[in-house]
């Protein structure tokens, strides 16, 4: 197997503290700081495309969903969803008591997953725009995320992770390392690989709760940890405060067998996030193929379903607490699908 060849592209200084999140979507990388800043790089042009400064604290996450939209959570205990395409902000709530930790968009992009510094894990209506269902925690959470599928998510308490069935919103199972998770990433949706405050990189079933397989990726602490599947390869890339990047060929055919390394790269910097973009436009050439499987209506399909008027402070009273009927369980109307049917009754 022939081994990755990583060189810089594009370094650019733009935030005056350290970075705390990243995230990325098929055309930019959106960075948050300690310096409670967002900032926008356009990686077409290779530019910095300018700034977010709604929030007041530290950015502590960012997720994009599709290329339209973008939430970001901070330590001032807000959400805020942007409009990607005039980098408007459509709405900031307050949503959580302390600091948002983390947060999640479902595949579908209907619900939205938070949890913070008040001990709950909170559920947003992203098609009604309200606070759907708050649980309480025992802990504070610092790590939540859907599975691939949808129909899980995991959140991480220290060292626990505790793996969700979406139907039915409980626990099915525990996994527990000796050191803190600093964080995960879902490599199919049955395969988990953590990474937490020691150079090991961890694999584990989250049906059955076991350990795969595990190896040593770096001298120091890992401290981001993203994979990703292309021609059927599955990509481990781990970042570590040793300042290295490296990336991993996992076979999951030989779960057992221990990845392989793919290349690596010095950063000489003390890394604190990762993510991992790729040139839609160089794969196509590499791949004509891959072309004709990206439509306008399949980008359409991708799109957040938020509507900008439905967001009002009131929604947040209509939250409800630790019930059986949770949201996961309602069946939401999508305003495409409505969309689709007014279309259809027309012809």
């Amino acid at each position: 197997m022939r081994s990755w060849a990583v060189v810089p592209d594009f370094t650019h200084h733009a935030h005056t503290a350290s970075l705390s999140a990243i995230a990325v979507n098929s055309r930019y990388v959106v960075t948050g700081s300690k310096d409670e800043t967002i900032h926008i790089y356009d990686m077409k042009k290779k530019i910095e495309h300018g700034a977010l400064l709604q929030h007041n604290g530290t950015v502590t996450c960012l997720e994009f969903y599709g290329t339209s939209h973008l939430l970001s959570g901070a330590e001032d205990g807000l959400i805020c969803i942007w409009n990607t395409k005039r980098w408007e902000c459509l709405k900031s709530i307050k949503a959580h008591k302390g600091h948002v930790t983390s947060l999640s968009i479902h595949p579908s992009g209907k619900l939205a997953l938070s949890v913070g510094t008040d001990k709950t894990l909170r559920t947003w209506n992203l098609v009604e725009g309200r606070s759907a269902f708050i649980k309480n925690l025992k802990q504070n959470a610092h790590i939540i995320k859907w599975s691939p599928s949808g129909e899980k998510y995991v959140t991480v308490i220290t060292n626990k992770v505790d793996v969700y069935k979406l139907d039915t919103a409980s626990i099915t199972g525990t996994i527990t390392t000796e050191k803190r998770i600093s964080s995960l990433t879902f490599i199919t949706d049955s395969i988990l690989a953590l990474a937490g405050d020691d150079e090991i990189v961890r694999l584990f079933n989250c049906d059955s709760q076991k350990c795969l397989c595990e190896f040593k990726a770096h001298e120091n602490r890992i401290k981001d940890i993203y994979s990703f599947e292309r021609e059927g390869q599955h990509v481990i890339v781990t970042a570590s405060s040793d300042g290295y990047i490296k990336m991993w060929n996992l076979d999951i055919n030989k779960i057992k067998n221990l990845p392989s390394l793919l290349g690596k790269v010095d950063t000489k910097a003390r890394l604190t996030c990762l993510a991992v973009w790729f040139d839609q436009a160089l794969e196509v050439k590499e791949n004509p193929d891959k072309a004709a499987t990206t439509s306008p209506a399949n980008e359409e399909e991708k799109s957040l379903l938020v509507r900008k008027d439905c967001w009002t402070d009131k929604n947040d009273k209509k939250a409800k607490t630790d019930g059986k009927n949770t949201p996961e369980k309602r069946k939401l109307e999508t305003p495409l699908k409505k969309k689709k049917k007014k279309l259809k009754s027309s012809e």
